[in-house]
Order: structure tokens, then C-alpha cells, then sequence
């Protein structure tokens, strides 16, 4: 089943303009979303199953069954909530059959999670992408061996640079293991290579020295630390800034580069739409999707602020909205119970009409 199939059948219950341009923050380039209510056919909802939500190919088109979009309401997803409360030329089409559903029912405590909740979730996003835009890692890993150390004197030179001292190939090196100190390596030299030396490492990606087997006798020639943790830590960062990357927005990230704060702009433009609802929603008990402060939040997107400077305002607003929702006069949970008699009674209306 379709979004198409869904209008043809006359099953849409509710259809709005969805995202940024149901905020009021969109831009000429913005896509064109579509959120709404479907009520699933009686033939099907009598039988085996029904289809709990119905996207088109882009999924920039979505609508709910309203058994499934009930439940999410009781849930306070924000996403859902927003469609209710979506008011003005955003409303598209509304069915009659929804007058039951009272917006404000399902307004309750557990709103600080879910919107306050998932803003922080953004923020720590943020945080990641910054990292991730400052400290740009190098095309080709490094090797293990950018990571060892040989002891010398009362310092320490690379390893790399100790072998080509010596003109030795590290496939001629062997290790020993030295007990009682940690990553810390008796390391030999075999220049003929009699000795069955299997070299420090099986091949650039292990993240364990290989230990060999040396004959009585053999003196070492200097004592190697491999710094593990810096070298794991360098090839988790590694993998997950290409895999950034390659499946980065293109578009979006030069506009945050152009922009020159080092932070995904709309990411917390976005956050701080969330924290604003989670207030309104707290003080007023009601939710305005067309922001109130749109100005603000555009600044925000067109990078006109310092990262640190939005996540310390984001930090306090946090703060604050925890305080709201203790002596808010909101219920911890929607009632389960009036949600499903109101559920019942659309279906009622939808299937006896």
C-alpha cells in the first residue's frame, strides 16, 4: 500500500505540511514533508494484520494508522505530537472523524524525556561531529608501529627511527615478553635472518605484538613499549571518521564549514527548537510547532553563533526545563485508558458509518 493508495481509497484521516516548513524555518532549498493519519481499511483491521505506517520511496511522505499513532502519543514522541498540534495552512486535510482526540490529553512529564531528552541526545551528536570536523584523521591509518617506542636513556625515540638507524628491517626483530610490565618488550635483532625471527606484528591491522622464540644467549638490543591504547584509540577514530564521511550529507557539510564554527548548524538549530517546545509544554501545557523564535533559530542554522557559546545557552535551558517539570501541572503519563476509548470510538465511527 502507497501513500497514493491511502488518498484514492479515502483512508487519510489527517495530512500536514511536516518539518521546516511546518516550523518555519525553512529555506528555498528545503524538502517538502509530509506527515499524517490513516485509518487502516475495516477488511484488513478484521484480518490477520494491517500496515502500521505507509511511506512513499524518499520516505519524505509518511502516514500512521491511528491504532499505531495513538500509541506513539501515549509514548509522547515528539514527531507525533507535533502532527496534532500542527495548526493554520500546515493542515492539509483533517477528517471530522478526529474531533475525539483531544491534543492537549497527551500532553504529560514524560515530554522532559522525550523532547528535553532527545535535545541532549543532539547535543552529544554535536559534540561528535566537532570532533570530527577539527580533528580530520589522515586518509591512511597509521601503523602499529607509528605507536612503539624504543628506550633510550632516559627518553625515547620511535621505533621506526631506531630501525633506520640501525638499517634493520623489522621483519628481522623479534620480541620477548618481559614479565610484570605491561606493553613494555625485550626487542632482538637477527641481521642474517637464521634465527626464525618472526617480526613485532602479524600484519598492520592486529592490535598485539607477535612474541618469537630466541635461542639462550642472545642479548637484546633495546627495550620497546607499545603504546596499545593510543593505538586502538587511534583505529576506532580512524574508522569512524571515514565512515562519517562516506556517508555524510555533502550539501549540509560544506554549509557548515562555509559557515566556519565547526559544528552541524542545523543539527542544533534543531535542539534548541526541542528545548523550546519542551518549555512551552511545561508552562503553557500546550505546543506551538510554528516556532515562536524563528529568527533565532535561523541564526543558529546560518552559523552566526560559537559552538561553545550554544552548547553552554543549551546546558542552561536544560537546566531550567528540569525545574518546570517538577511543579508543572502536567500528569507523569497519558492516560492509557481515555486513549484507548477514544481510539475505539474513531474506529466505531470509521467502520459503521
Amino acid at each position: 500500500m502507497s501513500p497514493e493508495d491511502l488518498k484514492r481509497r479515502g483512508l487519510v484521516l489527517l495530512e500536514c505540511l511536516s518539518g521546516s516548513r511546518a516550523y518555519g524555518t525553512d529555506t528555498p532549498e528545503s524538502d517538502t514533508d509530509i506527515r499524517g493519519i490513516f485509518i487502516a481499511p475495516r477488511d484488513q483491521f478484521y484480518g490477520l494484520e494491517h500496515p502500521a505506517q505507509v511511506s512513499d520511496a524518499t520516505n519524505d511522505t509518511t502516514y500512521y494508522e491511528i491504532g499505531r499513532f495513538i500509541e506513539l502519543l501515549t509514548k509522547n514522541n515528539p514527531n507525533i505530537l507535533e502532527l496534532i498540534f500542527t495548526r493554520g495552512d500546515s493542515v492539509l486535510q483533517r477528517s471530522p472523524l478526529l474531533d475525539p482526540l483531544v491534543p492537549q490529553d497527551y500532553l504529560s512529564k514524560l515530554c522532559e524525556q522525550t523532547f528535553a531528552g532527545y535535545a541532549v541526545s543532539q547535543i552529544r551528536k554535536a559534540r561528535g561531529l566537532n570532533k570530527k570536523i577539527v580533528n580530520p584523521q589522515p586518509e591512511k591509518r597509521l601503523s602499529a608501529s607509528h605507536f612503539c617506542h624504543v628506550i633510550r636513556g632516559q627518553g625515547s625515540i620511535p621505533l621506526d627511527e631506531f630501525l633506520a638507524e640501525g638499517g634493520m628491517d623489522i621483519s628481522d626483530c623479534a620480541l620477548v615478553n618481559i614479565p610484570h610490565m605491561r606493553d613494555v618488550h625485550a626487542l632482538f635483532h637477527d641481521p642474517g635472518g637464521e634465527l626464525g625471527y618472526r617480526g613485532i606484528f602479524k600484519d598492520e591491522t592486529t592490535c598485539e605484538v607477535r612474541f618469537s622464540s630466541v635461542p639462550k644467549g642472545q642479548r637484546p638490543i633495546a627495550h620497546l613499549a607499545f603504546n596499545t591504547d593510543a593505538f586502538k584509540k587511534h583505529c576506532r577514530l580512524h574508522r569512524d571518521y571515514w565512515e562519517w564521511v562516506e556517508k555524510r550529507n555533502e550539501a549540509r557539510y560544506h554549509t557548515n564549514i562555509e559557515h566556519g564554527k565547526n559544528y552541524d548548524s542545523k543539527n542544533l538549530m534543531h535542539t534548541f527548537r526541542l528545548l523550546d517546545m519542551a518549555e512551552e509544554i511545561a508552562r503553557d501545557r500546550t505546543l506551538s510547532v510554528r516556532c515562536r523564535n524563528p529568527e533565532f533559530l535561523m541564526e543558529i542554522r546560518r552559523g552566526e553563533f560559537d559552538y561553545d557559546t550554544l552548547i553552554s545557552m543549551a546546558e542552561e535551558m536544560i537546566a531550567a526545563i528540569g525545574d518546570l517539570y517538577k511543579a508543572a501541572d502536567l500528569p507523569d503519563r497519558p492516560d492509557t485508558d481515555r486513549a484507548n476509548a477514544t481510539l475505539i470510538e474513531i474506529r466505531h465511527s470509521a467502520y459503521h458509518a
